[in-house]
């Protein structure tokens, strides 16, 4: 009896599908269409996004600075501040009273995309207040890179050192000169090939470009955040002068034999 129509169909809908399987690259494994694109649409949205505020003394400060890293979203639906001409996303909170100083303030950044070469960071500016929302201290934010065991332990972290007994408030955001900067990333970024099977190719460089919106961690330095920041990476490692150059640099007694002055002594003698 001949097979009917719609089992082959189905039969060669069966064997289409297992030819496909040995040419398609699953999502994660393809690149990125566009590596730009992304941070170049945050950075529109951004533009054209109102101010809120055009002052510290306008911004909310009902939120107390949490007793350790807490996620924060800074993102479209984020309010907009446009800070001594810098416009960006933002935090505000009010310092503990009654904290002992000096204490510090430890931060995170996430990675914000999908791909290395094409992510991007939300690198913070912070800026200190008095009680009459006047400026004490403002810096920069370096961040440096430290992959951990856990989500908690991996990403880009920085602190900040609370040493003004006149600070009330703290305001996070990003400058101008942070926006336009970069992190070290000591993993190098790698693009996929859409060719079957997979190639890695590595692209890109070792810099993290810092974006307009992302993920921020905020809160007082804990445990684990100072164990992050203290093994954390910020630049390259310089290169050695070698093995033997090393050797002679940290051993104190002349074991290859070149010290010139104990030969000159021992001759004297």
């Amino acid at each position: 009896m001949p097979p009917s129509v719609p089992r082959l169909l189905l039969l060669a809908l069966a064997l289409i599908a297992l030819g496909a399987c040995r040419t398609i690259v699953p999502p994660n494994f393809r690149p990125p269409e566009n590596p730009t694109n992304t941070i170049d649409i945050a950075r529109k949205t951004l533009d054209e996004a109102s101010p809120c505020c055009g002052s510290f003394a306008d911004l909310s400060y009902q939120d107390m600075l949490p007793w350790q890293p807490q996620r924060f979203e800074l993102s479209k639906d984020s309010p907009v501040a446009n800070l001594n001409g810098d416009r960006s996303y933002f935090l505000a909170f009010r310092l503990p009273q009654g904290a002992h100083l000096p204490y510090t303030i430890a931060m995170k950044s996430e990675l914000n995309g999908r791909w290395l070469s094409s992510s991007y960071l939300f690198a913070p500016t912070v800026v200190l207040l008095d009680d009459a929302f006047q400026p004490l201290h403002s810096e920069d934010i370096q961040l440096c890179e430290y992959i951990g065991w856990t989500s908690e332990t991996t990403g880009a972290f920085g602190k900040f050192k609370v040493v003004d007994d006149n600070a009330r408030y703290l305001v996070v955001y990003s400058s101008a000169k942070q926006q336009k900067n970069q992190t070290y990333w000591e993993q190098s970024p790698t693009t996929f090939s859409a060719e079957a099977p997979v190639k890695m190719n590595p692209a890109g460089s070792f810099k993290i470009a810092h974006g307009p919106d992302g993920v921020l961690y905020v809160g007082m330095q804990n445990d684990t955040y100072k164990k992050a920041i203290n093994n954390a990476v910020c630049s390259k490692a310089q290169q050695g002068n070698g093995v033997i150059s090393t050797i002679r640099d940290v051993v104190t007694t002349d074991l290859l034999g070149t010290d010139e002055a104990k030969k000159d002594k021992e001759k004297g003698s």
